[in-house]
């Protein structure tokens, strides 16, 4: 595995990721957790175009990935480096650290950060919450999750295989866990205790704040219940998807997507979504 991640080609990545996407989105058709109406094209248009600017940003970004990769590795450098582990574990490890520090940490400090907050808004203003919801990025954000995954890197010593492999897996873990689709109760439940299901991350897509602000985490459920932010409700069909300051369409179409980290909040005359909180 280490020899093919190590050298995976970028179309096979691609390929891998599209895959998942497209066999989602079907199941999306067959069993959706909520029927949205008959505009999937559409919606689905706009969030594969921010796929467009975060492959752009990763780009750029590259070299510098690769070259902090590979000097952790030959030095060794990093956490990881300090005790002998066997590969297994190391990887283990190395995927957990890139999952808090790269996915997680990252996504808790642009909640609770103003100016990082703005441009992560964009993802929380999709009302339709399915899985081409996971592309949905600001490229600046995409830039803080870049350099997250870069930090990641440098503490803990991370091979640029397991890195290639994190990333492939943390991207397909991301489709998943936004998908619309509906898991039985007891089997999407059962997943939360160690992953993060789509009906755990719906709740992190709820117009209310106390919901909005819990279950961060993208592939590991466990650092949602360590750091004392996983939420559930009774109902996940209940909850409002996107931000009341927001419900315009035109926040469904790219452009303004775009322009909305610069734009004053809208004013709102909505009252807050009430809801039963069981942490």
């Amino acid at each position: 595995m280490s020899e093919f991640f190590e050298h995976i080609p970028s179309h096979y990545r691609t390929a891998m990721l599209v895959a998942g996407l497209v066999i989602l989105w079907l199941i999306e058709g067959v069993i959706p957790r909520i029927r949205f109406g008959n505009h999937r094209l559409r919606h689905a248009g706009t969030n594969l175009f921010f796929t467009l600017t975060t492959a752009v940003v990763n780009l750029g970004f590259a070299f510098i990935i690769v070259k902090a990769s590979d000097w952790t590795t030959h030095e060794p450098f990093g956490l990881l480096y300090l005790l002998q582990l066997p590969l297994w574990l190391h990887a283990l490890l190395a995927v957990m650290m890139m999952d808090l520090i790269g996915a997680y940490l990252v996504h808790l400090i642009q909640h609770k950060t103003a100016w990082m907050w703005h441009f992560h808004k964009i993802h929380h203003t999709d009302t339709a919450v399915d899985a081409t919801t996971a592309l949905r990025h600001h490229p600046v954000e995409s830039v803080f999750r870049v350099g997250a995954l870069l930090l990641a890197i440098l503490i803990t010593g991370i091979p640029i295989w397991m890195v290639m492999f994190y990333q492939s897996l943390s991207a397909l873990m991301s489709q998943f866990n936004h998908a619309n689709i509906h898991l039985p109760h007891w089997l999407d439940k059962g997943l939360s205790w160690i992953i993060v299901s789509p009906d755990m991350h719906k709740v992190h897509h709820s117009r209310y704040q106390p919901e909005t602000d819990s279950n961060y985490a993208n592939i590991f459920s466990i650092w949602d219940r360590l750091f004392g932010t996983f939420v559930t409700v009774k109902d996940t069909t209940s909850l409002r998807y996107g931000l009341d300051e927001y419900l315009d369409e035109r926040y469904q179409q790219i452009g303004p997507l775009l322009k909305t980290p610069w734009e004053d909040v809208p004013v709102t005359n909505q009252a807050p979504q009430q809801t039963e909180l069981h942490q």
